[in-house]
């Protein structure tokens, strides 16, 4: 039976949404356990979550939000409520690792001097002269002259972000894109694009129009080759994307930047996920199977 033939009973989430939501958390679960983080943890973190965002989000015009309401909203006890507020924690910003790396690649595959005559990363000088318009040394700058460009390089080669060749020219990886081994990149990554794509999928569940772009192509029984022969296609026409919109975003953003109604934001990924699907009775990972092309 369809999942939306089965009526919930009063005051209790559609079963649609609730098996959604099963399917969702097994895969975090995973990650949650994998790193460390038992339920006890997990759960204190989340009554934080509920209590932020119904205070957040889900006010009532020109009412005061009281702990009565978001015990309504959310279940939480008063008692902690009145903890979690009391001790409101402040988003954390993004690591400013992260940011800077992320700032100075968007740079280096979006600004006009740093492309070459096809619109891709150029190679760059390690360092600055008066008759280049950019090397690596000025992409540095660009973000903080408080950061030595070759602590930015050491780190890069590191991380297999760039190569250098003989001539002393620093090349971008292709691969940019795709966070590096570096755990406190990966986290970063994982809860910052998980959210959006969350947020987008939420959005067009809402039936708020206009609805955003949130789609995925699935197939099954597909032999180990024929997978690495789509990875391969996803990789390449996933790059392409990604460095065609990053240079599109840059130059808008340029226009932007100083007009006061530039207040929004956008992201735009792509991902690819495969798993052979006689181990998931082993796992207890959920069979999707049957559920189509999204």
């Amino acid at each position: 039976m369809n999942d939306t033939a089965i009526p919930p009973r009063p005051g209790e989430p559609p079963t649609a949404l609730t098996r959604a939501i099963t399917r969702l958390m097994r895969p975090l679960v995973k990650v949650l356990i994998s790193n460390g983080m038992t339920f006890p943890v997990f759960s204190k973190l989340l009554k934080e979550v509920y209590v932020d965002v119904a205070a957040r989000q889900f006010p009532i015009p020109g009412k005061p939000q009281t702990d009565s309401r978001i015990n309504l909203l959310t279940g939480v006890h008063r008692k902690d409520i009145r903890t979690f507020r009391e001790s409101e924690a402040k988003g954390l910003p993004p690591s400013p690792k992260v940011s800077r790396n992320a700032r100075m690649i968007a740079i280096w595959t979006g600004a006009p001097d740093y492309l070459d005559d096809r619109g891709r990363p150029k190679p760059l000088a390690r360092h600055k002269s008066d008759n280049a318009k950019s090397s690596f040394e000025t992409l540095v700058e660009s973000i903080s002259k408080d950061i030595r460009a070759r602590a930015v390089l050491d780190e890069w080669l590191r991380q297999k972000l760039v190569t250098v060749d003989d001539n002393d020219q620093v090349h971008l990886n292709s691969a940019a894109f795709v966070p590096s081994e570096d755990f406190e990149d990966l986290a970063f990554y994982f809860g910052r694009n998980l959210r959006d794509h969350i947020a987008s999928a939420g959005h067009n569940m809402s039936g708020v129009e206009p609805a955003m772009l949130e789609r995925a192509v699935y197939y099954e029984g597909l032999t180990a080759g024929s997978v690495a022969t789509l990875n391969a296609m996803a990789r390449e026409t996933g790059s392409n994307a990604l460095i065609a919109l990053n240079k599109k975003a840059y130059a808008l953003a340029e226009i932007d930047k100083s007009d006061p109604d530039a207040t929004h934001r956008i992201s735009f990924g792509v991902y690819f996920y495969n798993r052979d699907e006689s181990s998931d009775a082993k796992s207890g990972d959920d069979n999707i199977a049957g559920e189509g092309k999204k």
